[in-house]
């Protein structure tokens, strides 16, 4: 009677400080991942109300584009700036690239989905197969990432005529061309610098997510999780996927709309 006691008080000890326990059914690396999601949802959030604080303390601008354009006063029209294809120079497609980026990450989104299905089902081929179009779509977001910075960095043929204080305290009046953490042909010193920060931020995101996903496709390839029995890994970094997808779709709305 004592040993059946003793028995059902180490089961149960067990199973809730030995790590039995499943709140909402979840595992314990499931809820690992949700509890570091939620951190970097507020994170995400105060940088995205650091922005839009600092949009809405401009004036709204009425008047002519020419004039508009390297105005220190105006925050930067995202149609003027994002205007750019590549292959099609001088060709004004506003937001277009910008939104062929927002379409390939939700495709890969997608695909995670799929390849998170898959799992469920054991299916080591179709999980191999949508992880790996998840990876390419990752991997084509950052490459479009990278030439988006690029042209942002090099910036228009006839750059803008702006008037700023340089690091010697002296009033300069020069052409500018492109952007940096100082100063850019768009307008206000805070959008290149909110820019640089925010977009790099979720790009760092996406390259971790990369990694991740690569090496989720090449555990699926070689057998590892079909050999443990299940699929969990890729459910795991689908929901940090899912996530950075997520959060593009904010960083879009607040960056590009607004």
């Amino acid at each position: 009677m004592s040993t059946t006691a003793t028995a059902i008080g180490v089961s149960s000890k067990r199973g809730i400080w030995g790590g039995g326990n499943e709140p909402l059914k979840a595992s314990y690396g499931k809820l690992m991942m949700w509890f570091f999601l939620l951190s970097d949802i507020f994170t995400f959030a105060a940088f995205l109300i650091t922005y839009a604080a600092i949009r809405v303390s401009y004036p709204a601008y009425s008047g002519t584009m020419d004039a508009f354009q390297g105005s220190n006063e105006y925050w930067p029209i995202p149609e003027l700036v994002f205007d750019a294809f590549p292959f099609f120079h001088g060709v004004h497609m506003p937001l277009v690239f910008v939104g062929l980026m927002t379409f390939i990450l939700i495709m890969s989104s997608v695909t995670m989905v799929l390849a998170v299905e898959a799992g469920h089902r054991n299916d080591k081929d179709d999980v191999v197969k949508w992880m790996l179009w998840t990876l390419l779509g990752g991997i084509t977001f950052l490459s479009c990432q990278a030439w988006e910075w690029s042209h942002f960095i090099h910036g228009s043929d006839n750059g803008a005529v702006l008037t700023y204080v340089n690091s010697l305290n002296q009033v300069v009046t020069e052409t500018i061309y492109g952007a940096n953490l100082v100063v850019n042909e768009y307008g206000p010193a805070a959008f290149a610098q909110l820019f640089f920060f925010i977009t790099g931020f979720h790009g760092f995101h996406v390259t971790i997510g990369v990694v991740l996903l690569f090496l989720a496709f090449y555990q699926a390839a070689v057998g590892v999780y079909e050999r443990r029995g299940h699929y969990e890994m890729i459910e795991k970094i689908g929901l940090y996927w899912h996530f950075v997808d997520l959060v593009w779709v904010f960083v879009f709305t607040f960056f590009y709309l607004i």
